[in-house]
């Protein structure tokens, strides 16, 4: 099946580079991801932008280098990078901390898999994370700046990448932080977060996904056995509350349509990275890889082909859309972007049903 999923890949990769990816403002040597097709005016002169999904834009460019090296993918991924820096205004912080969390994982990782490197904004995300821990007001680190809202979807990749940033102590403080305070004593399932001391409830596909990633990560590099025990714990529960008939549930369009993607990467990195011969180690990585091939398969039965490439859903076990230039266009509202009348259309989506294809390759190439 490896190379069925490398053309799978190649496909979605593909319909992505021809459907959104352009010149920021037609400047030489720049990309980002327009964020619609078809896309309104406002869209293609980048009024728009999103930035983390600029930053899984960046990720799966690395995703599709380790899976066909190739120099003019390098040339994207450094224009990526630099049209990411320009449009945010020469700089590589922003406001939250969930954002800046994606974009800093998406760099470590050009750095380390790509030999493409920002050493200097990897050091500035990592003086952002460790300085905005706060114990004493409830966190964790909060979701945005001047904000009391600690949730999973900042500290889970934030912890990520200080694990791999060789910041252990913190990662696994961020890992003790949720575990002590987001986890579902019924479900097992993380919860989104705490504000003011009272927990916001809603349980997030992608909230698992970062806190599997998290506990991979420590259970590699540390010692400590609790860590693939929480990754066992959670995997079953993912298995049981988030996916119909082994599929990873959908989150509609705007941010929701990043969401399941993200699960499948980080399940994926229970599948080829967790340590361990136990039984219960060797049942978690099976669960984890078939959920993810299963989505995959899902995904690709109810893709809709145009032009020859593939455009994917934002529920995986269901019909795809084609999108139409008409209805509400995806938009930011209070720090979250809403979707499009047709999910379809949101480049958040596709970039998921890619992301997707992209983590099946690695099940059967065995890199992640």
């Amino acid at each position: 099946m490896v190379e069925v999923w490398a053309n799978r890949a190649a496909s979605s990769e593909a319909a992505i580079t021809k459907r959104h990816l352009r010149r920021l403002w037609g400047l030489p040597g720049t990309q980002l991801g327009v964020t619609a097709w078809p896309a309104a005016r406002k869209q293609t002169l980048f009024g728009t932008w999103h930035y983390w999904w600029q930053a899984h834009l960046l990720d799966c460019l690395v995703d599709a280098q380790l899976r066909d090296p190739q120099p003019q993918r390098l040339t994207r991924i450094r224009r990526q990078i630099r049209g990411h820096h320009l449009r945010n205004n020469l700089r590589w912080t922003n406001d939250y901390y969930d954002d800046m969390a994606w974009l800093a994982l998406a760099l470590e990782r050009s750095q380390r898999l790509a030999d493409i490197g920002k050493p200097k904004a990897l050091h500035t995300f990592a003086e952002q994370f460790l300085n905005s821990w706060v114990p004493e007001d409830g966190g964790g680190i909060p979701w945005r700046k001047q904000d009391q809202f600690f949730n999973a979807p900042a500290n889970g990749p934030a912890g990520i990448f200080l694990a791999r940033y060789d910041r252990l102590r913190r990662a696994q403080q961020m890992a003790d932080w949720i575990d002590d305070t987001l986890i579902d004593p019924e479900t097992k399932l993380v919860f989104d977060g705490i504000k003011a001391g009272s927990l916001v409830r809603a349980q997030y596909t992608y909230c698992q996904g970062v806190v599997l990633g998290l506990e991979v990560e420590l259970a590699r590099r540390t010692e400590d056995p609790e860590h693939a025990q929480r990754v066992h714990r959670l995997v079953a529960a993912v298995e049981e509350h988030m996916t119909t008939d082994g599929v990873i549930r959908g989150a509609g369009g705007g941010d929701g349509g990043l969401f399941n993607a993200i699960t499948a990467r980080y399940l994926a990195s229970v599948a080829t990275d967790l340590p361990g011969d136990t039984p219960a180690d060797e049942q978690a990585r099976a669960t984890a890889r078939t959920i993810v091939l299963k989505s995959a398969q899902s995904a690709w039965d109810f893709r809709q082909t145009v032009d020859g490439l593939p455009l994917f859903g934002p529920s995986w076990d269901r019909n795809a859309e084609v999108p139409t230039a008409g209805g509400r266009q995806a938009e930011s509202v209070d720090g979250a972007v809403n979707a499009s009348t047709i999910p379809e259309r949101d480049l958040s989506v596709q970039l998921s049903g890619w992301m997707l294809m992209e983590t099946a390759h690695t099940l059967d190439a065995g890199t992640a």
